[in-house]
């Protein structure tokens, strides 16, 4: 007995290892990693900061007072020394994950009798390590004599975090904005703008104005961050009166940038990475798998939007690696181009995608060049897309050393097969003297061919051709084009020809938009989108949602998801929250801000995400960061449904229809609402024909209970056919006119259009169709019913009677016709008794044939006619 109240008095401290054991792994752990680098750099101070790996590289400029320096420099050799851990943060990973966070949420109700924290007061304060507190202190002391360097280092130290010092964004706000006075640092200015924007961490309380005043500052300085910030608020009117002049002055800042740093590379230009993507599309959307825009539809089966893409990119290449060993040509193609393109699951590969598109190119040609006599029918376009490839490497130095005489031997190689990669590729050669003489029209020669095929490269610098010798027409046909494809170059040379209004009149709106592509299309000259994902995935939102907010106030869409993904609160229906309440407090507070979270929202819908237009819709409904307003929720859902065809925002209608939530209740428009979702999407199957049941059902009980709600009304099936009596009134009442229209606004308001509007278009291009209608109101051709069903009994008494009269003379006809014919058929010869023996019998065989001869209807002489013809009157 006493053995046993031994072992349950070790119960609570063996729960207690357990415990320990399990927040082990979300904590601290030493490694040779670093924490995600900072993302901005000084444009002018002393100090040119490239946080990479382990330390700084610094380039120090002159300073008010040089005795600081020291101080400065010993610093920077203590925080290269620095052994920077790895923070592991706890995130959904599994079954185990969630065993282990339901095991430490039961262990908190059990044990821990202390009310609940937040993320950042429940863990202890980070502790620097001495020598990261020797490196402050020689700061700090160097700031005091204000040196610019050292107050740079604080500020960025506090607000990121970097090498494990902890965060403070109170004291980051004073260090920028020390900076900004002493020296106007436009970096300083660009931060004191972006926190006074958002408030962050409560360093300051926001204010659109000083935050417009410091972008501008920092803009005039060269800063591209806050360029872009400030062509986005002139853009959209935040803070400031929408001007489209200043929106299009500070995009082409940005935009000529981004096209300078695209051509800067190798020939062709560089290869942009795209960083950017929603992170809730990895979770199948706002609303998860199925109920969201982003994950429905169209947009299903899209490539990079569901969370299982890394599995099935890798069954994708397990697949096409077993046919290219089987000796599948076009399989060997494909994974090489898989490899060189690469993607977000799939990093670039140029050894491998070079072995791949060599594989294929040594089935057709022979070290020579001259064509393998052992080659597959049927080879030439895989063959020559791979000469293309191989022969760009060569151009661009990818993978190998770059070689101008290589690469025009595969180009020449591919050309004669008439690739239009090659083509291009040959243009450009010519074009710019690349180990060749500089050949214009024979570059030009290239580049048509190759436009020919629709290669959008080529139409650009066929387009840029045409535009030096002064076509402008011409040119922006093929920049157009090429557009159609998603070219930066072409958006740019368009929004070049939109803002001079080049051969027409200046267009500013085209040209803002078309900078603003251009600007957000090369994002590694002023966003941290690589750094935010690394952050997210790691498990650190504080970070990733600090690095998603700076490029979500320079406009970007994909950013604003992001922020007000992270934001937001109302993830699920099903929360246990209120079954675990202490879950929710232990969110770190940074991520606790709903009015922050509708804000982006509502920027991400301005943008066209349907998605963040039905959560902005849930935020009015529930009262999240604004107060509760439903008429505010109906119309963010109205604009998703029917502009968008957005399933949820059909079903949200309907559920408001039914409950007459900022509509006056009915039953039946809820009803539509919720057959609309179906057809919609038809994944939504299962919640619609539930909600339906319940609608029926509450509908039968108003119906039973005189109730004062529109009830479900039975709607008659558009396929049944029609009745005599509705062929007659429309063919009275119709009209060709009037049908060409009604049909022209079916059309368009299944298309989505306004059918008001369509229907004025269409009568307005007619010319005549408004007074055709009037004429046809001042005739009045409304026929009441009783008239019609008179006029239908009248016409089918006559046609009866008709009818009557013509069989009647028939029989009449038939009924003489046999008489006539035995009287001449009687021989004059006959003797009288024959003839008087033969009458009986003649007589009986005539009446035999008369009755066989009448037809349908009786003999007029006949004994029944009388009461036959009174029947058919009758009838």
């Amino acid at each position: 007995m006493k053995m046993r109240q031994w072992k349950w008095n070790l119960l609570p401290l063996a729960l207690l290892f357990l415990f320990q054991l399990l927040v082990a792994g979300a904590h601290v752990t030493t490694g040779n990693n670093v924490t995600p680098p900072t993302a901005t750099q000084p444009a002018e101070s002393g100090v040119i900061a490239e946080q990479n790996g382990l330390g700084l590289k610094f380039t120090h400029g002159r300073h008010e007072d040089s005795s600081s320096q020291p101080a400065v420099d010993a610093a920077i050799n203590l925080l290269q020394r620095l052994k920077i851990p790895t923070r592991k943060y706890d995130q959904p990973s599994g079954f185990l994950w969630y065993a282990r966070h339901y095991a430490r949420e039961a262990f908190y109700l059990l044990f821990m009798n202390g009310p609940p924290l937040d993320n950042q007061t429940q863990k202890q304060p980070r502790k620097m390590s001495s020598q990261l507190k020797d490196a402050v202190s020689l700061l700090e002391s160097a700031a005091k004599d204000d040196n610019s360097d050292a107050i740079y280092l604080l500020a960025e130290m506090n607000f990121y975090g970097n090498y494990t010092h902890p965060r403070n964004y109170s004291r980051a706000f004073q260090h920028y904005e020390k900076l900004a006075k002493l020296t106007g640092n436009s970096t300083a200015q660009y931060m004191l703008g972006f926190m006074y924007a958002t408030g962050i961490g409560d360093a300051v309380e926001r204010h659109q104005g000083m935050a417009l005043l410091y972008h501008t500052f920092a803009a005039m300085g060269g800063n591209t961050k806050s360029q872009m910030t400030l062509a986005f608020r002139r853009y959209s009117g935040i803070g400031t009166p929408r001007n489209c002049d200043e929106a299009a002055f500070y995009y082409k800042q940005v935009a000529d940038k981004a096209i300078a740093y695209y051509r800067s590379g190798p020939p062709g230009g560089r290869t942009l990475s795209k960083d950017s993507y929603r992170w809730a599309d990895a979770e199948g959307g706002v609303y998860g798998e199925g109920a969201s825009v982003s994950s429905s539809g169209v947009n299903a089966h899209k490539d990079g939007v569901h969370s299982g893409s890394d599995a099935n990119l890798d069954d994708v290449l397990e697949y096409l690696d077993l046919l290219a060993k089987k000796g599948d040509l076009k399989a060997t193609f494909n994974l090489g181009k898989l490899y060189y393109d690469g993607s977000r699951h799939l990093p670039r590969s140029l050894r491998k995608s070079m072995m791949y598109f060599g594989i294929v190119a040594r089935r057709y040609w022979m070290k020579d060049g001259k064509l393998n006599p052992n080659r597959p029918v049927g080879l030439e376009k895989i063959a020559s897309k791979s000469a293309a490839h191989i022969g760009l490497m060569f151009l661009r130095g990818e993978g190998t050393e770059q070689n101008f005489e290589k690469a025009f031997t595969w180009f020449k190689r591919g050309t004669a097969n008439g690739d239009s990669m090659c083509q291009h590729y040959m243009g450009l050669m010519y074009l710019h003297g690349y180990g060749i003489p500089q050949d214009a029209l024979k570059a030009a020669s290239y580049f048509k061919a190759a436009s020919e095929s629709d290669y959008p490269y080529a139409e650009i610098r066929l387009g840029a051709l045409f535009l030096d010798q002064g076509d402008v027409p011409t040119a922006t046909r093929y920049f157009e084009l090429a557009a159609r494809y998603g070219a930066t170059e072409a958006f740019y040379f368009l929004a070049e020809i939109a803002e001079r209004g080049i051969g027409k009149e200046r267009h500013c709106g085209m040209a803002t938009g078309y900078y603003k592509m251009v600007a957000e299309r090369v994002e590694e000259i002023h966003s941290s989108f690589a750094e935010a994902n690394e952050a997210y995935k790691s498990g650190d939102k504080e970070t990733a949602l600090v690095l998603s907010m700076m490029a979500a106030e320079q406009g970007y869409e994909i950013a604003q998801a992001n922020v007000a993904w992270l934001l937001d609160e109302r993830r699920s229906v099903l929360s246990l929250d209120p079954i675990l309440p202490w879950s929710t407090d232990r969110r770190p507070s940074i991520l606790r801000n709903a009015a922050l979270a509708l804000i982006y929202w509502t920027r991400s819908a301005k943008q066209a995400n349907i998605d963040s237009l039905v959560k902005m819709g849930d935020y009015y409904f529930y009262g999240n960061g604004a107060p509760q307003d439903f008429r505010k929720a109906s119309s963010c859902y109205h604009s998703a449904a029917e502009g968008h065809h957005s399933a949820q925002a059909f079903w949200n209608l309907g559920w408001m229809h039914e409950h007459g939530i900022a509509v006056e209740q009915d039953f039946h428009m809820a009803k539509r609402y919720y057959d609309l979702a179906l057809e919609t999407n038809d994944e939504a199957y299962l919640p619609v024909k539930l909600s339906l049941i319940r609608l029926r059902l509450r509908s039968f009980w108003n119906r039973i209970t005189n109730g004062k709600v529109n009830s479900i009304q039975e709607e008659r099936d558009q396929n049944s056919p029609r009745t005599l009596k509705e062929w007659i009134r429309a063919f009275v009442s119709y009209d060709e006119e009037r049908e060409a229209v009604q049909k022209e606004k079916s059309r368009q308001a299944a298309a989505g259009e306004q059918g008001e509007d369509a229907l004025e278009d269409t009568a307005d291009s007619r010319g005549t169709s408004g007074d055709r209608e009037s004429y046809y109101d001042e005739l009045d051709l409304d026929i009441e019913d009783g008239m019609l069903e008179s006029l239908v009994i009248l016409g089918l008494a006559a046609t009866l009677v008709v009818l009557l009269h013509f069989r009647q003379q028939r029989a009449m006809r038939r009924a003489n016709n046999p008489a006539h014919g035995n009287n001449n058929n009687n021989p004059s010869d006959t003797t009288g008794q024959a003839a008087a023996g033969g009458a009986p019998e003649t007589q009986q065989q005539g009446r035999q044939g008369g009755d066989e001869d009448r037809g349908l209807f009786p003999a007029p002489d006949d004994p029944e006619y009388p009461a036959w013809i009174a029947g058919a009157i009758g009838r």
